[in-house]
């Protein structure tokens, strides 16, 4: 099947992951009461390498040191972005943390458009307009930005850099091989920065359940998707179906952490879903790498 003309099954599963990372945020604010941030993301990442590593051993063979430098590169700024995302989550809330994630989809036209000159529409800036509306009322206290929040949007910046580079990377590679090597960079990350405080064990079944489901399906299963996905996708339209990782974490903070929707996050979310459908109701392309290494404008 050509899935470059046909996108159907990638984007259903592209929702399904979706669906899983916004889960998550739910269920890692409980656990992260009981294990530091960078020890949980320590566990789950490496976790998430070792079993891919197990079930496809031959995958070690596609691997050559410009290889490994792209997944090692990518691997850090997801590793970057989880960290201050996951940060972020235990001084904010899982629908603001969901939301403002979400500008990342904002962010990868706007970066497209500063290092590879792609031209952004009025329609976008208009979407970006509104984007930033939304993350004030989501964000703002008084005149100041809530740490926990700001810390959420560093994350969104590094997310969609990671976005752009698995585009310019992925095309003809393989998919699985390029997604464990960036596991194991994002855990070996994590656990470098535990060990100024200590790197710890779960200590609890809990915990565990959390981090077992994080890495089977929140990373492993989720960035196969993902890389495979951009290999014929563009990073604006990959982005746009996971932004709905946001919507499910609201719904998934009411469900199971017990928070309560306030106006301003409906109202902010509301500005922030209108924009970032904005661009994909007038998506003009993105940046991507032919197998020979030329950049063109794919519509």
């Amino acid at each position: 099947m050509n899935f470059k003309e046909n996108k159907g099954i990638p984007t259903a599963l592209l929702l399904i992951v979706a669906i899983v990372w916004g889960s998550t945020f739910a269920i890692m604010k409980n656990s992260l009461d009981r294990i530091d941030v960078n020890s949980f993301l320590a566990w789950r990442f490496i976790g998430a390498a070792i079993l891919m590593g197990l079930l496809r051993p031959k995958a070690f063979r596609h691997i050559d040191w410009a290889f490994l430098l792209r997944g090692v590169a990518a691997g850090l700024l997801l590793g970057a972005g989880y960290i201050f995302q996951t940060f972020g989550l235990t001084l904010t809330t899982v629908a603001k943390t969901g939301f403002i994630t979400g500008l990342y989809a904002v962010f990868i036209p706007l970066i497209a458009a500063t290092f590879f000159r792609h031209h952004i529409s009025k329609v976008q800036w208009a979407a970006v307009g509104l984007a930033t509306i939304g993350m004030g009322f989501l964000s703002l206290h008084g005149l100041s930005i809530g740490r926990g929040e700001l810390l959420v949007l560093v994350a969104a910046l590094l997310f969609a850099l990671h976005f752009i580079a698995l585009s310019r990377w992925s095309p003809d590679r393989d998919s699985y091989a390029l997604t464990m090597i960036q596991m194991g960079t994002v855990g070996l990350l994590a656990l470098l920065a535990s060990l100024k405080s200590g790197f710890h064990a779960p200590h609890d079944q809990g915990v565990w359940a959390v981090v077992i489901y994080c890495a089977i399906f929140a990373s492993a299963f989720a960035f196969i998707v993902q890389t495979w996905a951009q290999s014929f996708m563009s990073a604006t339209n990959v982005g746009i179906v996971l932004t709905m990782e946001y919507i499910f974490a609201a719904i998934f903070g009411i469900l199971l952490a017990h928070e309560h929707l306030t106006w301003r996050t409906l109202v902010g979310g509301v500005c922030m879903l209108i924009g970032l459908y904005l661009v994909i109701l007038f998506d003009e392309g993105d940046i991507s790498v032919t197998p020979a290494g030329h950049e063109k404008i794919e519509t």
